[in-house]
């Protein structure tokens, strides 16, 4: 009998679960303070045909299911690829609980499975979010999976850039951003980018670009 190609990981254990619930709840909690503002240049929406590769920076992650959650929850299906390591079951069960659905798999762990997986989700319309700088960096350096995917997958790639007035950084590889209470938030969902022909590093090249971060 030959092997499915994709093979699903166990649910999170309850453990994960109810500690994805209370992180949840203390980030919706503590965002409820943020001033967000929302540029969709983009013109993302719920009539835009085909799904959409969504990528930003590793640090901006705090914030992107927020944005889901409040302003595009009822209209595009969205999933999120997380690493298949215990944080990431942290982070699957955290983002369930903002509408998101999960993708397990890394650069490094089931890389081939989590291609498999992404492409179909793309071809059935649901929206994936990618940090493509992650799971362990370096810091702004985009891998090429990014590319991969949306020329295996024939889907457009919507940069995201995220801007706080006022932020912390903490000590991680990535200098994970959290913006400090009455922040303003800028998420700009940057006109979208096709990858499907030219060189690899070119491509890589060019999404770095437009995913400058201001800081």
């Amino acid at each position: 009998m030959q092997r499915p190609r994709y093979i699903p990981i166990p649910d999170t254990s309850l453990k994960a679960r109810c500690l994805g619930w209370l992180l949840a709840t203390l980030i919706k909690l503590y965002a409820l303070t943020w001033r967000i503002r929302v540029l969709n240049e983009a013109g993302l929406s719920k009539d835009t045909p085909g799904a959409v590769i969504w990528a930003f920076w590793h640090n901006r992650i705090f914030s992107m299911p927020v944005l889901h959650s409040r302003c595009l929850k009822q209209i595009r299906p969205t999933a999120v690829l997380a690493s298949p390591s215990k944080d990431g079951a942290i982070l699957a069960a955290v983002v369930a609980r903002f509408g998101l659905q999960s993708v397990r798999g890394s650069s490094n762990k089931r890389a081939a499975q989590a291609l498999v997986e992404c492409r179909r989700r793309l071809l059935a319309g649901c929206d994936l979010c990618i940090t493509p700088d992650g799971p362990r960096g370096p810091c702004y350096q985009i891998a090429p999976g990014v590319i991969h995917l949306a020329r295996v997958a024939k889907c457009p790639v919507m940069p995201v850039r995220v801007e706080a007035s006022r932020k912390w950084r903490l000590k991680s590889w990535d200098r994970l951003q959290i913006p400090k209470p009455f922040a303003r938030v800028t998420i700009t969902l940057l006109p979208f980018e096709r990858f499907d022909d030219g060189e690899l590093t070119d491509g890589m090249a060019a999404l770095t670009q437009r995913l400058q971060p201001k800081d």
